[in-house]
């Protein structure tokens, strides 16, 4: 039976529509001076443009042109004792400011997505008649999704008188039929809320506001309340980059936060949160008296810093100290400025979230994780709405998702009876948040969100409060002891090219990280341990600031649309020279402490020494190239030895390399001549690797037709094109047997050394490639002659399995799975890896390592109109059109991937031996140093660092095969006293040390972090 509205649907929207034309009544155009320029400029120089006189419906930019506005115009003598608004459209948004330049209201223009903008300036609820209009507004020619709107041009610019009574009619109305439209067929509140409509529409119609409202307002109170209470926050989610550049998001920021701070007076119960700090530094630098109106209403408890990350960074791709330093920055610098931590984690919109995360936040003193992006998934839903998440180490963090599915919630009596109707957990939990606002520059809530939460509250669907979420969750946890749990990953069955998308940006990232821990280490060989062995003296002081500076600007980058590649071209144009110098200025700290502490070496025994550097917690015996030679090497963990360059080389035997075949007495591999492996016999095991009649690294161009997201998930179902071998050349370098291939393919050219070192077991592809192909996907392969039933992938400090097989539509959904420096398929005698030092996407399924190399898509926002683009050039349309450069490699092994050395070999794949060359000097520290070793290779010190606050030595280690145990760590500095620390550097309980060593109990991945001090502060 269809319901009683559908026989008069027109009147129900037509009434809205009335009442909101009748709402506002122009009285006098406002004239309009812009001056327009490519990028914004102050205040002060706001005249320094193009000057232009736009009138309405005249284009003024194109797409983020900026203008300074400048609206003048006087309020007439008809409209005394009115209240008289302006109205303000010019198609984009507009930061409204005062005589001194500071933002007091953002506008935004009506977005389709949204259907409601900001476009009304407030003048006087009582005109007199006669008032100047003196208004500047710095435009960006964008809407708040980063699109060109009506061409650019004005849409409305008007002194207008607002009938209040009409304006409180609208929202009344507009409640109201929103729930009619969304109460069940049978419910027996809809008859009587249609008759009620209708009624009201007549008197409106009849030009009786007053009754109009009169009709309404026992329909606005006293329905049945459901048990469920609903906590409402205020919400902006801004994006810090996406469909408009970073420089654009700062003055989203402004708009956003001026004109939250307006409504903040307007509405006493509304409170408001916003995430990441560094969108409030952005604020406190550009925006400094706007700055302190926010301070202010932090302290007043009115906005919320929500969370505790720097920015709302990608879980997936970011290392596991990435993390740790998002959590420990973040939360620092809430506390400095506003002297307040979140205990939970903000998370709403990132694209699944690892099973590291859990121990990372429970040893960082955060108990509660927040999202709603598991909403998205596209073949599963996930059963809860509220649960225990349990991590890969057992720890556990308390999750809720909004019910609601949604952070961008219209704050509509749907949206609360979506929450009362779909929250799943109601039989544990009586409480839901509702995250409500427009975002992506939208201004966060506007007037007509605090306008429908006060009727929603009298209207009584379920108990509602607006409250800050640090408020909600005390209540929440009441019933954790009754909460489901949820053990692993939380895995998004949507977005997977984001494993892949934008190639250099992750390889960039990846970079960072390593550069950044090896700056760590050096800086903390020269200062605090140089200091402790050389009586107190220093080398060079330790660089702080510079590393607090260049760690927040790369955390800034795994935010969750730059590092997955989901940004527009310009966002990548200017963040990788970022990223770049950011490369060039850490290479160049830690070379300089390296160098001075060469000079305080004793490296008289060698005729031409230099020393060699492994950052890595276990020795390595290493191939070294010094100036006689090849020869290998031992070095001490976490330290460095000094080698004589003048030794004789060492012979190197059992190599061989020609057109079709590398041996090295361990592994003999055999190519095809299209240049694929065709055979790889474990020699010391007499095994095949690969499987029977199959290829390994056989390249896979597929068509993709998809987005920097997603790409089509029938892909497998095409036959792909294969690059074609035009050499190889096969070569003798020292201890490597190489065979050099070079492939093209359209406009595309791929070369690629293929090597095998003598001693060693891991095959390892060195890859350039020069990437012209549009509209496809890259992948290459190894089919394994291993049947296991699940892969062992690595992420953050740890690892996890997942199936091999797609027995349920869980393990089907997971065809694309994220992983960092490895993924292994093994049994209990055997198994292979595959390595990696930039790449993220793999499939695992039917015991096949696959590895996503190259998606080249059209760029989030590309307007794709197929041409004629100049052979071998670029199109600036798709992603990944550059030059790549990566390496990984296939690591046979006997038993699983712990006895396999997997681990270490992927560390050592990314973390290459160091030679510094130096003079022959005697020197007070000594020629062979080993800061710290733990008594295992599954002990894997993962940062060295000096602390935050004070001199201390920090070294932060984990358990890395899942075993748990108890290790002891050997420490080649004298210590005065030592501590268990969180991951906020705070001690927990005092460690003893006996004999330069320190015992520690780790549990399965468990985390620690320690802090030494040592007998002489070399702190800088």
């Amino acid at each position: 039976m269809p319901r009683i509205e559908h026989y008069y649907p027109q009147e129900l929207d037509r009434a809205l529509c009335t009442i909101a034309e009748a709402t506002f009544r122009p009285v006098a155009p406002l004239r309009i001076e812009a001056w327009t320029t490519a990028e914004p400029v102050p205040f002060a120089e706001r005249r320094s443009g193009r000057r232009i006189e736009p009138a309405v419906g005249d284009p003024w930019g194109k797409l983020f042109e900026c203008g300074w506005f400048h609206f003048t115009g006087v309020v007439p003598e008809t409209a005394r004792g009115a209240h008289v608004v302006l109205r303000i459209d010019v198609s984009g948004e507009l930061c409204v400011v005062d005589a001194d330049g500071v933002p007091v209201q953002g506008l935004t223009g009506v977005c389709s997505a949204y259907g409601e903008g900001k476009r009304i300036v407030e003048v006087s609820d009582g005109a007199d008649g006669g008032e100047r209009i003196d208004l500047w507004a710095d435009a960006g020619c964008n809407d708040l999704f980063g699109n060109l709107v009506a061409g650019g041009t004005v849409r409305e610019a008007d002194i207008a008188v607002c009938d209040g009574e009409a304006r409180s009619l609208f929202f009344d109305y507009q409640v109201l039929r929103d729930l009619v439209a969304n109460l069940p067929d049978e419910d027996a509140r809809r008859a009587p809320l249609f008759d009620g409509l209708v009624g009201a529409l007549a008197a409106f119609d009849s030009g009786d506001t007053a009754a109009a409202r009169a009709v309404l307002a026992p329909l606005l109170h006293g329905l049945p309340a459901h048990g469920l209470t609903i906590s409402a926050v205020g919400h902006a989610h801004i994006d810090l980059a996406w469909l408009w550049p970073i420089r654009e998001t700062i003055r989203k920021g402004a708009r956003t936060f001026a004109t939250v701070l307006g409504l903040l007076e307007r509405y006493p119960d509304y409170v408001f949160g916003q995430s990441s700090p560094q969108l409030f530094v952005w604020m406190q630098e550009h925006y400094p008296e706007l700055f302190t109106g926010i301070r202010a209403a932090v302290r007043a408890g009115r906005i919320e810093p929500l969370g505790a990350m720097w920015v709302e960074a990608d879980t997936n791709l970011p290392g596991g100290e990435s993390l740790i330093r998002q959590i420990l920055l973040g939360q620092r610098w809430w506390r400095a400025e506003f002297g307040m931590e979140a205990d939970y984690l903000w998370e709403p919109d990132v694209f699944g979230y690892t099973a590291s995360l859990p121990q990372l936040l429970r040893k960082a003193g955060i108990d509660c994780f927040l999202t709603q992006k598991l909403s998205w998934s596209r073949v599963d839903v996930y059963p809860h709405h509220s649960f225990r998440w349990r991590g890969i180490d057992g720890s556990e963090v308390l999750a809720h998702l909004f019910p609601q599915d949604t952070y961008n919630s219209a704050a509509t009596p749907a949206s609360v009876l979506k929450i009362v109707t779909g929250y799943k957990d109601h039989d544990v939990s009586d409480q839901a948040l509702l995250v409500y606002g427009v975002g992506d520059g939208g201004g966060g809530p506007g007037e007509q969100h605090l306008e429908r939460l006060q009727r929603i509250r009298q209207l009584g669907l379920a108990p509602l409060r607006q409250e800050r979420v640090a408020d909600f969750l005390p209540r929440w946890r009441q019933a954790a002891d009754r909460f489901h749990s949820w053990t692993g990953e939380l895995y998004l069955d949507f977005h997977n090219g984001t494993y892949t998308t934008h190639g250099r940006s992750k390889r960039l990232n990846r970079a960072m990280e390593l550069a950044l821990r090896d700056l760590e280490f050096k800086a903390a060989l020269a200062a605090p341990v140089a200091a402790c062995l050389d009586g107190g003296t220093a080398v060079l002081p330790y660089p702080q600031g510079c590393l607090d500076a260049i760690w927040k600007e790369v955390l800034l980058y795994q935010f969750h649309d730059i590092l997955p590649g989901t940004s527009i071209k310009r966002v990548y144009d200017e963040s990788i020279p970022r990223y770049e110098a950011l490369r060039a200025e850490t290479k160049k700290l830690a070379a300089e402490r390296i160098a001075a502490l060469a000079e305080r070496v004793d490296t008289s025994a060698a005729h031409l020494p230099a020393l060699l550097l492994n950052s890595l917690s276990w020795p390595r015996t290493e191939w070294v190239e010094v100036d006689a030679g090849w020869r290998r090497e031992r070095l001490p963990a976490l330290g460095y030895t000094v080698v004589d360059r003048r030794k004789p080389p060492e012979v190197v035997e059992g190599l061989r390399a020609d057109a079709e075949t590398l041996d090295n007495g361990l592994l003999a591999v055999a190519f095809s001549r299209g240049g694929s492996v065709r055979s790889i016999h474990d020699r010391e095991h007499d095994r095949q690797v690969l499987r029977a009649g199959t290829a390994g690294n056989h390249f896979a161009l597929y068509r993709d037709d998809g987005d920097p997201w997603d790409f089509p998930v029938t892909y497998r179902r095409q036959t792909p094109r294969r690059l074609t071998l035009v050499s190889a050349a096969p070569r003798i370098d020292g201890p490597r047997a190489v065979l050099r291939h070079v492939y093209r393919i359209g406009h595309s050219e791929l070369v690629q050394e293929v090597s095998l070192t003598a001693g060693s077991r891991v095959l390892r592809f060195d890859t350039l490639v020069s990437w012209r192909e549009t509209a496809c996907m890259l992948r290459t392969s190894f089919p394994l002659a291993v049947q296991a039933e699940a892969a062992t992938c690595d992420i953050q400090f740890g690892s996890i399995r997942r199936p091999t097989h797609s027995n349920t539509s869980w393990d089907l959904a997971k065809d694309e799975v994220a992983a960092h420096k490895w993924v292994d398929i093994s049994r209990r005698t055997y198994g292979a890896a595959l390595l990696n030092d930039s790449k993220y996407g793999y499939r695992v399924k039917d015991s096949v390592l696959d590895l996503n190399l190259i998606r080249s898509v059209p760029f989030s926002g590309a307007k794709i109109e197929y041409g004629p683009v100049p052979p071998g050039e670029p199109d600036p349309r798709f992603t990944d059109q550059e030059e790549h450069r990566f390496s990984y490699a296939l690591l046979p092994h006997a038993g699983d991937h712990v006895a396999g050395g997997v681990i270490q070999a992927a560390y050592e794949l990314n973390v290459p031996v160091e030679r510094v060359d130096a003079s022959a000097h005697p020197g007070p520290l000594p020629a062979d140093f080993s800061l710290c070793e733990p008594d295992g290779r599954d002990i894997v010190v993962e940062t060295v660092k000096q602390a935050e606050e004070g001199g201390d030595l920090i070294i932060r280690l984990h358990e890395a095969a899942g075993g748990g145990r108890t290790a002891t760590l050997h420490v080649g500095v004298p210590v005065a006293d030592a501590h268990l620390l969180d991951l906020m550097e705070r001690r927990t309980r005092p460690l003893a040390v006996r004999d330069g060593s320190i015992s520690l109990e780790f549990g399965p991945y468990e985390i620690h972090t320690i802090g030494l001090t040592t007998n002489h502060d070399g702190g800088g």
